[in-house]
């Protein structure tokens, strides 16, 4: 049967995303790093897949990931095309996002989610030589992207974004493999909390001796946001409960979160346009970005309008990985493949911190900045 408590974490994180954006409230990537969790549950998913299948998991992974995304391209690159994008060949990586998508000045705001699929397809590729790696000798593994990040950061070593990324996330992505092992279970506690608070003291120390132009939001600050989240993913995967026995107990909460689950990248990739379209709108009815009342108004508009969406364009996730279409899941009727596949790959097709912003605000709508100068527009939002 399927984990319901790695479920409920990566509902958790997906709603946290999407409150980010809205609020930009940095204190909620402190409180809950969502896009290290959800890189963490998506390793330990990509580990059990490799286990069952080998590097056919490869293909499976991205056959599940593209189809939403393709969807959400259909209807947005003609848009921007007519709106000022040039046609190039890097229009192409819509299909195939290895690197950041063309975008012109509003799709780079409305689109900015696309990042985490990029750094979601790297991760895979190397999954395979990773996992091999990993098996044979774990703590060298696992250490790898957090030496890499340390020596980026203090300026060892002036690497190129795609490797600050593998610095920052892949070492969630690797204890997501721990995960799958058992080894973060197996740590004893009087190894486990004094490891888990040296990275949490480390990381916090750093966050505050680095803010960044947000404060102290986790997304300005990668060596932090590493250290912080791997404390934290530690304590969540380290101590995970055995089950969640009260979730089955209320009919709502239960099937909140298997939509969440279910349709979790469709979630993640529609949000942000639509964010990014309420904020100016609701400041002109006068519900201010700094009114609790206002705040709580947008969050609600954008789960409603992510909703409907949903409910139109959600099914492709099904047909990604080959369950029966559902217009809502979680029905009486379940496909086979949720009965017979436990947890394995009804994870976030990667979705998060799931994304979190990096970038100024618009109101308190966080806008993304581009990350790396002479870009065309660089896509790039948590």
């Amino acid at each position: 049967m399927r984990n319901r408590y790695l479920d409920l974490l990566r509902s958790l994180a997906i709603v946290r995303v999407v409150v980010y954006h809205v609020t930009g409230w940095a204190t909620l990537t402190l409180v809950f790093p969502a896009m290290s969790v959800m890189f963490a549950l998506a390793g330990s998913l990509m580990a059990a897949s490799l286990t069952r299948s080998g590097p056919a998991a490869v293909g499976r992974r991205l056959r599940r990931l593209l189809p939403s995304l393709w969807v959400l391209a259909v209807i947005f690159v003609p848009a921007m095309l007519f709106t000022g994008l040039t046609v190039s060949p890097r229009v192409l990586l819509w299909l195939f996002p290895v690197a950041d998508p063309p975008a012109n000045h509003w799709g780079a705001l409305a689109l900015s989610v696309i990042w985490y699929l990029r750094d979601y397809l790297w991760f895979v590729f190397a999954s395979p030589v990773a996992f091999w790696l990993f098996r044979r000798a774990p703590l060298p593994t696992l250490l790898a992207p957090y030496l890499l990040l340390v020596a980026i950061e203090v300026g060892i070593y002036p690497a190129p974004p795609v490797l600050r990324e593998f610095g920052l996330y892949f070492g969630a992505w690797l204890l997501g493999f721990a995960h799958h092992a058992g080894m973060l279970r197996r740590l004893p506690g009087r190894l486990l909390y004094p490891v888990a608070l040296v990275l949490a003291i480390g990381g916090g120390a750093w966050i505050v001796g680095h803010p960044g132009p947000r404060g102290y939001d986790l997304n300005d600050n990668p060596l932090g946001n590493a250290l912080w989240s791997a404390a934290f993913i530690l304590i969540v995967l380290g101590r995970a409960p055995a089950g969640v026995a009260w979730l089955s107990r209320s009919r709502l909460a239960d099937r909140a979160v298997t939509v969440l689950n279910r349709r979790a990248l469709t979630v993640y990739l529609w949000h942000m346009p639509f964010v990014v379209a309420l904020t100016p709108l609701v400041d002109v009815v006068g519900w201010s970005h700094q009114d609790p009342v206002g705040l709580a108004i947008r969050v609600l508009l954008v789960f409603a309008l992510v909703g409907l969406v949903t409910l139109a364009v959600g099914w492709v996730e099904d047909v990604a990985a080959r369950r029966r279409p559902e217009l809502i899941p979680g029905g009486p009727a379940q496909s086979a493949d949720a009965a017979v596949r436990p947890g394995a790959d009804a994870a976030v097709r990667p979705c998060a911190d799931a994304a979190d912003g990096a970038g100024p605000a618009v109101g308190r709508a966080v806008v993304p900045a581009p990350r790396t100068a002479g870009a065309s527009v660089e896509i790039n939002a948590r």
